[in-house]
This record gives C-alpha cells, sequence and structure tokens, in this order.
C-alpha cells in the first residue's frame, strides 16, 4: 500500500487524538470558568482557591473512581461572553464537570454551555432562583441558598430578632442578584408585619447617593434599618455616605457584603452596625469540619481564608465528588439524578436539592454576620420558617 503525504497526516492525527483521550481516561476534569478579574473577582477567586484545596485533598486520597482529578479554571473576566466561550474551550479539552462563576448574569452562560454538552454543571454561589433548571436545563444547579432563603433570613432577624419594624430599601440595578435580593427581602418583611418606608434604586458604578440621600431625608422620619442591596465596592461607598450625613440605622444585606476589601474600606470607624447573610464562618465553632479545612488551606495558600467564598469553592467540589461517587462515573444524566437524590453535608450547610420540576431548589441554612469596628462577627445559622414564593 503506498502512503501518501494526506494519509500519514490524518494518521498521525488520529494517533495524536487517541493519545489525548487515552490521558483524559485516566483523570476526572473539572472546568472552571471563575472570574478572577472584574467586578465578579471579589466573589470567584476564593471559591476558586477553595477549589484548589478540594482538589488536592481528593487525590492526595486516592482520587476518584480510581482517576486522580484535575482542575482547570479559565478567567471569565467578569464577562458573560467570555464566561461562555471558557466553557466551550473547557468542553473542548475535555472537562467531565463544569464549575461556574457565582452569580445567575455573570455563570449562567457557562451552565447553559454545560447543559447543552450533557454534563453537570454547578455555580459555586449564584443566589438568583434563575440559576435553576427551569431556566438551565435538567443537568444544571447551584450551590448556594437561592435568594428567597437569604432575603428571608435577613427579614427576619430585622423584624423577629432586632424589632426593627420600618425599612428603606435601596436595590442596585446592577444584575438579577440584587434586584431579587431587595424583593424577597420586601415579601418577607411585610408579610412579617413590617413597613416600607421607600423602595429607592441605585445604579452601579455611580458612586453618587446624594439623589437617594435626599429622598430619605425627605420622608421625615428615619427607618430602624436601611436594605442595602447591591455589589462590589459600591456597598462601602453607600454605607460611607449614609454615615457621613448623620444615618446611624444598622444597615443589612446579603452576601456581596461578605467581601474583605470592602471591610477594609469601611475600616474601624465606619464599619459598624452593619450586618449580612451569607453562606458559612471561617472558624471551627460555625462547622464541625471546619478546622481541617482550615488547616488545609494554610497549608496551600500559606494564609487563613478571609471570606465564607472559599468554602463555597471546596464545598463545590466535594459535592460533584460525592455525586459523582453516587453516580459511579461522570455522565452527566446520572450525576445530576446523584444530586436530586443525595442529601449532603457541606462547610456551607446541609445541602438537600428539589428535583428538576421544583427548579433544583437548594434547601439550605444561612448564617448571619455582624460587622464590628470592620472585623466579621459570627452570628449563628438561620433557618427561615417560611420562604416566599420564587
Amino acid at each position: 500500500m503506498q502512503i501518501t503525504t494526506k494519509s500519514l497526516a490524518s494518521l498521525t492525527a488520529l494517533l495524536l487524538l487517541a493519545g489525548t483521550a487515552s490521558a483524559q481516561d485516566d483523570k476526572i476534569i473539572i472546568g472552571g470558568a471563575m472570574c478572577l478579574t472584574g467586578v465578579q473577582a471579589p466573589l470567584d477567586t476564593p471559591g476558586m482557591k477553595g477549589a484548589e484545596v478540594a482538589v488536592k485533598y481528593l487525590n492526595d486520597n486516592g482520587g476518584l473512581l480510581g482517576k486522580q482529578v484535575e482542575f482547570i479554571n479559565v478567567d471569565g473576566k467578569s464577562d458573560p461572553v467570555t464566561v461562555g466561550n471558557a466553557a466551550v474551550e473547557l468542553i473542548d479539552k475535555g472537562a467531565d464537570l463544569i464549575m461556574a462563576p457565582c452569580d445567575f448574569d455573570f455563570g449562567s452562560p457557562a451552565s447553559r454551555e454545560a447543559q447543552e454538552a450533557g454534563i453537570v454543571g454547578i455555580s459555586a454561589c449564584a443566589s438568583d432562583p434563575l440559576y435553576s433548571s427551569w431556566s438551565l436545563g435538567d443537568k444544571q444547579f447551584t450551590l448556594s441558598m437561592w435568594n428567597t432563603t437569604m432575603g428571608a433570613t435577613a427579614a427576619d432577624f430585622a423584624f423577629k430578632e432586632k424589632g426593627w419594624k420600618t425599612a428603606y430599601v435601596v436595590t442596585d440595578q446592577f444584575i438579577a442578584y440584587t434586584k431579587s435580593l431587595s424583593k424577597y427581602f420586601v415579601d418577607q418583611f411585610k408579610a412579617n408585619g413590617g413597613e416600607i418606608l421607600l423602595e429607592d434604586t441605585y445604579t452601579n458604578g455611580d458612586n453618587n447617593f446624594s439623589a437617594q440621600l435626599a429622598r430619605l431625608q425627605a420622608l421625615g422620619k428615619k427607618p430602624d434599618v436601611i436594605f442595602l442591596s447591591s455589589y462590589g465596592q459600591d456597598i462601602g461607598v453607600i454605607i460611607r455616605a449614609l454615615r457621613e450625613v448623620g444615618y446611624d440605622a444598622p444597615v443589612l444585606g446579603g452576601d456581596a457584603y461578605d467581601d474583605p476589601g470592602m471591610h477594609a474600606a469601611l475600616g474601624e470607624s465606619l464599619g459598624n452596625n452593619v450586618f449580612f447573610v451569607t453562606h458559612t464562618f471561617m472558624t471551627p465553632d460555625a462547622h464541625p469540619d471546619m478546622q481541617k479545612f482550615l488547616d488545609l488551606y494554610q497549608q496551600m495558600h500559606g494564609a487563613a481564608p478571609d471570606t465564607a467564598f472559599v468554602a463555597t469553592g471546596w464545598d463545590t467540589v466535594m459535592l460533584m465528588a460525592e455525586a459523582v461517587k453516587a453516580a459511579g462515573s461522570t455522565e452527566g444524566g446520572a450525576v445530576a439524578k446523584a444530586l436530586e437524590d443525595g442529601k449532603f453535608k457541606l462547610l456551607t450547610g446541609d445541602l438537600d436539592y428539589g428535583t428538576t420540576e421544583e427548579g433544583h431548589v437548594p434547601n439550605k441554612a444561612a448564617v448571619m454576620v455582624e460587622l464590628k469596628g470592620g472585623k466579621p462577627t459570627f452570628l449563628g445559622w438561620r433557618t427561615p420558617e417560611r420562604l416566599p414564593a420564587p
């Protein structure tokens, strides 16, 4: 048989593909489209660091299904299009599972690509109920509680625990997360018997809160609590503006407050009487397994974690591992069923997913934190008795 240059090239390509497939068969690849730059980085970067600790832990303890686990991240750059392209690149590289960014707007493009490829995608901490099987498909999940839980926890804490009866609500129009978090807070606060004095809006990046302050001052009375649903460093900008004109009412918000950069910006003088709902707390009293994680994280990264988002990364990988073990494979349908059927004990709380028809609702508890002198203080776990409908 005569071997032409063309047939030799084809044979070489086939051999290379076979070698790549063989190499991939020896490992399980988790592809991350986590955003390491841009506005999403304060949430995603800690999550990726936590994921790296989990992958090392799995590999040091025999891997998964007898294979080593590899975590590959392609920076989503806080841009939805880039996140989607990153997911495509990861799937082309043989990713068996996808870890998506901590937000519906930024993370959903990665989960849509995972769904298209027939594999499971899990957002490390997207909390808008849009992050569901209803909108993303039967193989897509989020590790986080939904904003129904986050908003209800904040409202119950305000009204039932603190006795705050009136609220001024500011909603950053930035993304779905900031808008729905306020919605569910308002729903629950009103259901509890509270009064919303004013629902106001803000546009992320304005760095000017003067118009909102004028409307707040025009109310004629000070609210018992200010619920501020914003994102990134704008949270600190708004709190500073409130404090500088004499509004010392407690400020309450969601997990976007769990940002050491924002805490440092407020500092010892302004970082007080601020409360937020988040996923866990990075001290041993928050969870019986927390000390083990803290030690592993310190060994790998050379510093202690300073935000709960590191635990969301660890939990996402460990959740994937538990589901893959239960399924006996990385096949998307089998892993999704294992996630639906299982009950998981995680650093971010016990997790029990709803069915595909129920949106894969993540049934979880939440943690309340208070900022004192610019330092977070653990107030404990909370589980609302009632949740607003998503």
